[in-house]
């Protein structure tokens, strides 16, 4: 039955969207009839949809909007484009989609989805501007790097709780995570991106070409690099930090300022004072860049909130618990068996972190009766389930459609596709790893 309801209501958010129904409303109807068909008295119905705007908004709206400024700052400083400049000049225009994705690479291992995600797509939209190559031939191997670094490995929160859960070792999981995780970005970005190639879409106009019209010379590389990578550099620092220091002053004063909020609020900081202030820019023309950034990101992010209150009702109704009870009944594979069932919760609820975290109580009982399993791969299997097939619970796939300006099909002709690659990529990679360890 959960399953016919979800289907149906599927259905219905694919409909409204293709009359130009806003997403933001549609989802919100969505989560309503779904609540309602899956028997949740309207009372409880509306607590979890207050439960879903925090928990969306409690651990996005404040990344998403400092990465927005940031990006802003950079657009407009004519950073931005001095970084896309050198990154054209060293791989050239053939080998872009390359530099792109070691770009993904470097700062998805330390930095959220989200956060990575914002603090990238200025550089995308700069590099389809001046190599006039299409947006998702670009985008795709960046989105690819920052979903498998977000699913993949530690630190993120979704592997490093199941490393925990599973008492796996961290070191191993990263590594293995490495060899399964770079053949995935590698087949999920570039080589799918390259289908892409003759596909042109209409580049939106969140970041405008504005580069600010004074008698300063643009910004060096080197100063352009430092603002662009600070806050990776300082959420590196502190992953460095609570693996080496001991507990103190030290130790808590990094993780601080590098947890992921602080971060890029101290970047954002220092680009104001760097590109604006030193500058001579009117203080009343910085505060307008900051405007226009939140401005540009308000109704996506009232979109991905929309997706989270739907994703909650869905966990609330008990749509995972069906899910779970069903796939328990099958004989499989123990490696197989885990990605099998994060990928139906997934698919289900929207959430990679939740899918996996709902999995792990699941397969873990395996783990205590099959010593021969190793807890590494299990950790890897569930993460490359918790990937599979993201569509319209999932605030990834709104995040991806409304900052690329893509129809509803667009996205799942390429973000959808792009993450059911990463995700089954991921279990061969799991399966054949454990014949050689």
């Amino acid at each position: 039955m959960s399953f016919l309801v979800l289907l149906f209501c599927i259905g219905i958010q694919v409909y409204l969207t293709s009359k130009k129904v806003s997403p933001f409303l549609s989802l919100l109807l969505v989560a309503i009839v779904a609540g309602l068909c899956l028997g949740m008295e309207p009372s409880t119905l509306i607590k979890s949809m207050e439960k879903g705007v925090g928990s969306t908004l409690g651990g996005l709206v404040l990344i998403v909007c400092l990465g927005s400024i940031l990006g802003k700052i950079l657009e407009v400083s004519g950073a931005a484009e001095c970084i896309t400049s050198a990154l054209i000049k060293a791989f050239g225009t053939k080998y872009i989609q390359w530099a792109v994705m070691i770009a993904g690479v470097c700062i998805g291992i330390p930095l959220y989805y989200n956060a990575g995600f914002v603090i990238l797509i200025p550089l995308i939209f700069m590099i389809t501007r001046k190599t006039q190559l299409p947006l998702l031939y670009i985008a795709l191997p960046m989105a690819a790097s920052l979903s498998v670094t977000h699913c993949f490995l530690p630190p993120h929160p979704g592997p490093v709780l199941l490393v925990n859960t599973f008492h796996a070792d961290m070191g191993l999981t990263l590594m293995y995570g490495l060899i399964i995780g770079l053949p995935a970005i590698v087949i999920g970005g570039p080589i799918l991106g390259r289908y892409f190639k003759s596909y042109t879409t209409a580049l939106p106009q969140l970041y405008t070409k504005e580069i600010l019209n004074t008698n300063q010379s643009a910004p060096s590389l080197i100063v352009s690099l430092i603002i662009a990578l600070l806050p990776v550099c300082l959420i590196a620092l502190s992953v460095i930090a609570h693996y080496t220091l001991s507990d103190g002053v030290l130790k808590s004063s990094i993780d601080f300022v590098g947890d992921s909020t602080i971060a890029l609020l101290l970047t954002v900081l220092l680009a104001l004072y760097v590109f604006g202030i030193r500058k001579s820019i009117e203080i009343t023309v910085q505060m307008q860049w900051i405007t226009d950034a939140i401005a540009g990101v308000s109704m996506v992010l009232l979109i991905i909130t929309s997706g989270g209150v739907f994703k909650q009702v869905l966990i609330d109704s008990g749509t995972a618990d069906t899910i779970s009870s069903i796939s328990s009944s099958m004989e499989i594979h123990p490696l197989v068996f885990g990605w099998l069932v994060t990928a139906m919760i997934r698919l289900a609820i929207g959430s990679a972190t939740v899918s996996g975290i709902t999995a792990a109580g699941i397969v873990s009982p395996l783990l205590a009766t099959n010593t021969a399993i190793h807890p590494e791969l299990m950790v890897l299997a569930i993460g490359a389930g918790s990937v599979f097939g993201s569509h319209i619970n999932d605030s990834g796939f709104w995040m991806f459609k409304e900052y690329l300006g893509l129809t509803i099909k667009e996205t799942f002709l390429s973000w959808s596709l792009m993450e059911s690659v990463i995700s089954v990529i991921g279990l061969i990679g799991v399966l054949l790893l454990e014949l050689v360890i």
